[in-house]
């Protein structure tokens, strides 16, 4: 490819991105910490485990070393007792599952438009690269609530989808330059 084509594949990976990355925003938008935990407002500093509990906070220990006093050796979790953050995290565990399976096929059906349906190589390159980033997505938001075994079997399948892929591909194009 030319630097033209690319800069060009390069330009419609990034777009190709922002598109599926904001339809399934739209589509799922982004719990608001403020909807369940209320909006931060201006507090005191909190050095101590006893002003911590005095806000139905929770001390968390931290040993440090200062140079300057008061040190506290930890900070306060103040949103620790109506467990408003536990919730925001299991609305976004369920939103990330939504994203994950909505990411993953439209990341290879992507792919695959870009591999079949254009004869431009900075388009189906650019649409390939965009299918990648989706996946990327689509992985990356569901990734820190899945366990190690799941991740590697999906890492697996993908692995070995991809290699499937690579050959089918490469054998069509090679049965076409033999029909030339």
């Amino acid at each position: 490819m030319k630097i033209k084509e690319v800069i060009l594949a390069i330009a419609i990976i990034v777009l190709t991105i922002f598109v599926t990355f904001y339809g399934i925003n739209t589509v799922f938008p982004k719990a608001n910490y403020d909807d369940y935990c209320g909006a931060p407002t201006a507090q005191k500093l909190i050095q101590t485990e006893q002003e911590c509990l005095g806000q139905n906070g929770a001390w968390v220990s931290q040993e440090r070393q200062c140079v300057t006093e008061p040190c506290p050796q930890g900070y306060c979790e103040v949103n620790y007792v109506d467990d408003c953050w536990v919730k925001y995290d299991e609305v976004n565990k369920e939103r990330s599952r939504y994203v994950f399976f909505l990411a993953l096929p439209l990341g290879i059906i992507i792919i695959l438009l870009g591999a079949f349906k254009f004869g431009m190589e900075s388009v189906g390159a650019g649409l390939m690269g965009g299918g990648v980033g989706t996946l990327i997505y689509g992985a990356g938001a569901f990734w820190p609530y899945t366990q190690n075994w799941i991740r590697f079997l999906l890492s697996l399948l993908g692995l070995a989808i991809l290699i499937w892929f690579v050959y089918f591909w490469s054998n069509r194009n090679n049965k076409r330059k033999g029909k030339r």
